[in-house]
């Protein structure tokens, strides 16, 4: 099939992945390229990328573009498509045969050579543009009012660089040359761009790399989930998804290149940024990859040191150290001129990276209360490290941390430059790890078939590690199980199996049913190990405290504990489990399975605040902390792992595990264990329900959940059992539950529609600033006919999460309201919206604000519109449906009976389209608020609203402010009619 074929053929596939989540970066790029090999000049450049047309729109055109320009462009934009967009939209797509670069003769100008470098000049930029204005603006190319063109809030640091050099291009041959000289110059004195005086001298550059290789050695293989050097991190990486909510509360998504850069910053005077996920969302694979890349010099090009820690191991650390003996103890020691190198490094903070994995297994909180400001003075690993991070210690050195969201207070937060949330894999991301992992396609497919027909299973693997157990255990997934795979228990049950099975010395390594019985006295001795170091907020153990706890050589072996390369010394070697919530699942067993354990320990996991150290926690501490240290502190518990671990102890004492368990536990004391959870568990969601506040006169009785809450009901999910769930529901008598903010994802989403289905009254659920997704989404459908109310805003959800959501809610008799503001919709979803107001006639509210929704969409929308004599409220705030869908709304909507309030801000509603919505208003009985702010209505369409209103008294306001209307207009215009507001 012909390039020309292909495009024809793709055209749907290819504008989907070009606009998929309203980002305009792949979009960009492909022209950037396109722009390089002359397949576009400069005016077909001009015609596509138009800010004030949607990006669905701009796509479009380069579609046309590039077919009317023939067979050759169509190659070379497939193979820019090929080069541009990640591995997991690949899928299904066909690029066509590889096509011959023919080299070409260097352009004869500076500005024809801005176009030919693009694609590299934008990378090479991006982190430095601040100097390359300042170059610009000393030399008077620029003017200052030009660089704060540039460098406007609004653009992403790519964006920047690409007005840059659209700028400098229409500023001519000379702005072009200094550019490029400026580059020039940079790239031999790349290290230290902001002193050109500096000379690096030779001991700093065998440092760098020295440094350089050693961070490359550790990165080079993936560590987490035990990596054993047989998977190369570039084989097995997978991007998830990163957010990072700006200072106007907008969330934006971020690259790997935009961690350490300017996006999202909030306090520009601090230096920490803060990488923040759940158990297992990838924090230390992120981290490992941003490593490698500095190492190759593929990112962070202006960072001439990066300085790798681990909490886990500073926490062993038991000697005072000074800066000086961090890094070259920690990280790695310099083979001549430690001196000189040191100073360097003090003397250009701003060249030097710091990152510390795990900040959440750090045995103590963060404090600010002593400070610490010597570089060469030893203090305690805690002083140092806190002071590091609020910048009272080496200001100026850019520092990333990780942790979990639960783990970092607010003292902390205070000195976060700004808050990166990693997100887990997006649909994409699970299907392209999957195929990762199998270099059989067959097999690859399989799996991923296998987790779309079980959705529940599917919710888990948005969460990279358990995407990983799947994917690992595929034989035991794809083999039939006794149980459906849908808890969080079942998926480590399943790893659990699968590790035992390996090491099996039957035939073919083939478990009976009793497989648990046979390892029971290996699966206590690794329990009790996770549990008191768990207590002891340890994660780190020594070969005498295996000794200790009976664990031999096999079992060891077994593959649940793995060497700690990096923590052990000839004389002491170290160990940890594969990864941390796989030691909360050992946990689980031997406080469910340990017939001797204290009958508090199962209240203690739910209470944590009343834990004391426990004999077990003392010992486990002695190869952790000096015993002077011990007597002195608290050792306050990790709540989140405890609280993982009452998630697994919840799911193994589910009647669905019972005969697994049955000859491991006896039945009286499961029962006894079984009736202590359900108590802690009633217990727990009565102090939440006691706390819901009296309702205020004329608003409904709301309970704002906490993400304790979400915690409890995740264990109620766990245990499968609907009494539980149908007596803790029975309890709740609210009319909104309100859950914004609360980290939900699909895995919650599935706990939560078990439970909440169980409500007896309707009520409005609130999940607003989440992580939802589409198979989020479709995981809410079960509670979906006791909701009244759903908000769903900022949520990642695309046409295709809404198509199913909304053939759920045609069926249910309470559904009336759902608000979707800042998702990824298209046209494409208001077909579904259209047959869902035709169908029910009792819905009141629908809206549909800041997505990507065009004057086709509208047209589709005002068709079930006109059917629909019930809705009250309709916003579309922020899209882009101008007057065509201005028009056709009005005219849907000029017989209704129930409209009260319209919004079409920011919709490039001109006059034809306010003379439309006047027709309207004219004949209206009901509406009452009309917003058109910030579209491009003039005096002309103001004058049609004013005769409209003349004619109808029950409209109270019509809001018109930032449109193409003169100060003086304004005042004139307000005079006339009151109930305009500019």
């Amino acid at each position: 099939m012909t390039a020309h074929q292909l495009i024809l053929k793709q055209r749907a596939e290819l504008l989907a992945v070009l606009c998929g989540g309203g980002n305009a970066e792949p979009l960009d790029c492909v022209l950037d390229l396109l722009l390089a090999c002359e397949v576009l000049v400069w005016e077909d450049y001009l015609s596509i990328r138009v800010a004030e047309k949607p990006l669905c729109s701009n796509v479009r055109h380069l579609l046309d573009v590039v077919y009317d320009k023939g067979e050759d462009a169509c190659s070379l934009f497939l193979a820019a498509m090929n080069q541009v967009i990640p591995e997991e939209q690949k899928a299904g797509l066909c690029f066509g045969k590889e096509c011959a670069v023919v080299d070409k003769n260097r352009p004869d100008t500076a500005t024809l050579t801005l176009l030919a470098d693009r694609p590299v000049l934008v990378r090479k930029l991006r982190d430095n543009i601040d100097r390359a204005l300042n170059a610009l603006l000393t030399t008077g190319c620029f003017t200052i009012k030009d660089c704060d063109a540039v460098q406007l809030p609004v653009y992403t640091p790519s964006q920047q660089v690409r007005r840059l050099l659209d700028q400098v291009r229409f500023k001519g041959e000379t702005a072009a040359k200094t550019l490029l000289q400026y580059l020039e110059q940079t790239e031999t004195t790349r290290p230290n761009p902001e002193d050109k005086e500096n000379h690096l001298s030779a001991n700093c550059l065998l440092y760098q790399k020295k440094l350089r290789s050693s961070v490359a050695a550790q990165s080079h293989s993936l560590s987490t989930y035990g990596g054993t050097g047989r998977f190369s991190l570039d084989d097995i990486y997978t991007d998830s998804l990163l957010e990072v909510i700006d200072g106007s509360g907008e969330t934006l998504t971020l690259g790997l290149e935009d961690v350490v850069g300017p996006l999202g910053t909030l306090n520009e005077e601090a230096d920490t940024i803060l990488v923040s996920g759940e158990a297992g969302s990838g924090k230390s694979t992120l981290l490992q990859r941003l490593h490698l890349l500095w190492a190759r010099e593929a990112l962070l090009t202006n960072t001439f040191l990066l300085f790798p820690f681990s909490c886990r191991k500073l926490n062993a650390e038991q000697r005072e150290l000074s800066l000086k003996e961090l890094l070259f103890l920690h990280c790695c020691w310099p083979d001549r001129g430690q001196d000189e190198v040191f100073q360097f490094i003090l003397d250009h903070p701003n060249l030097a990276l710091f990152t510390f994995d795990g900040l959440d297994e750090f045995k103590q909180g963060f404090t600010d209360e002593e400070r610490h400001c010597c570089p060469t003075k030893q203090v305690p690993i805690p002083v140092l490290l806190f002071n590091l991070l609020q910048g009272t210690l080496m200001k100026g050195v850019m520092k990333v941390a990780t942790s979990r969201p639960q783990a970092v207070g607010p003292s902390l937060k205070r000195y976060l430059r700004k808050e990166v949330l990693l997100k887990g894999f997006s649909p994409g991301g699970i299907d392209c790890f999957v195929k990762k992992h199998h270099s059989d396609p067959a097999m690859a497919r399989r799996v991923i078939e296998s987790l779309q027909a079980n959705t529940g299973l599917l919710s888990l693997c948005h969460i990279p590690v358990f995407c990983w157990i799947v994917t690992k255990c595929h034989q035991e997934l794809l083999g039939g199980q006794d149980v459906i795979t849908q808890t969080i228990t079942d998926v480590y049950l399943l790893v659990l199996q699968h590790f035992f099975q390996r090491k099996s010395p039957q035939s073919q390594g083939v478990l009976g049913k009793a497989w648990l019985e046979e390892h029971l006295d290996t699966v206590l001795k690794l329990g009790q190990l996770a549990l008191e170091g768990l207590e002891a907020s340890c994660y780190v153990f020594s070969g005498y405290e295996l000794q200790r706890n009976g664990l031999t050589e096999k079992e060891v072996s077994q593959g649940f504990l793995i060497y700690c390369n990096d923590l052990s010394v000839t004389d002491c070697k170290r160990y940890e489990f594969l990864h941390i919530t796989l030691q909360c699942f050992f946990a689980a067993l031997y406080v469910v399975l340990n017939r001797n354990i204290d009958r508090s320990a199962v209240s203690r996991l739910f209470h944590p605040q009343y834990r004391q150290l426990s004999g077990l926690s003392q010992r486990c501490l002695g190869h952790c902390i000096d015993s002077s240290v011990e007597e002195l502190e608290s050792h306050v518990t990790e709540t989140p792992n405890l609280q993982i671990t009452a998630q697994f102890v919840s799911g193994l004492l589910s009647q669905r595990h019972h005969d697994l368990l049955l000859e491991c536990c006896p039945i009286a004391v499961r029962e006894r264990k079984v009736k202590q959870v359900v108590k802690s568990l009633s217990k727990g969601m009565q102090r939440h329900f006691k706390s819901i506040p009296r309702p205020v006169e004329g608003e409904k009785k709301s309970m704002h959940a906490m993400p304790s809450f979400v915690w409890l009901i995740k264990c109620i999910y766990e245990m499968q059992d609907n009494s539980i769930a149908q007596d803790t529901m029975a309890k709740l008598d609210v009319e909104h539950l309100k859950l914004t903010y609360c980290n939900i994802g699909p895995v919650e989403c599935t706990a939560l529609a078990y439970v909440l289905k169980y409500l007896r009254n309707p009520v409005g659920l609130q999940l607003d600033n989440n992580s939802v997704g589409d198979v989020g989404a479709e995981q809410l459908l079960p509670c979906l006919h006791i909701c009244h109310s759903l908000y769903l805003r900022n949520n990642n959800i695309s046409d295709e999460g809404i198509r199913k959501l909304l053939e759920k809610g045609m069926k249910c008799e309470n559904f009336q309201k759902i608000a979707l503001f800042n998702n990824n919709l298209t046209d494409a979803c208001t077909q579904h919206f259209a047959l869902l107001l035709k169908s029910k006639q009792n819905f009141l509210s629908l809206r549909l604000g800041n997505n990507n929704i065009t004057s086709q969409g509208a047209e589709q929308l005002a068709e079930g519109l006109s059917y629909n004599q019930s809705l009250q409220f309709l916003g579309l705030w922020g899209n882009r449906i101008g007057d065509r869908g201005a028009e056709a709304l009005a005219a849907a909507l000029k017989n209704s009976t129930t409209l009260i309030w319209l919004s079409l801000v920011d919709n490039g509603v001109g006059s034809a389209g306010a003379c439309a919505l006047a027709k309207l208003i004219s004949q209206g009985k009901t509406l009452e608020q009309l917003w058109l702010n910030k579209n491009c209505i003039s005096r002309e369409g103001v004058e049609c609203l004013i005769e409209a209103l003349k004619m109808n008294s029950s409209v109270q306001e019509v809001w018109l402010r930032g449109n193409n209307l003169s100060p003086e207009e304004e005042e004139e215009l307000s005079k006339q009619e009151s109930r305009l507001i500019f």
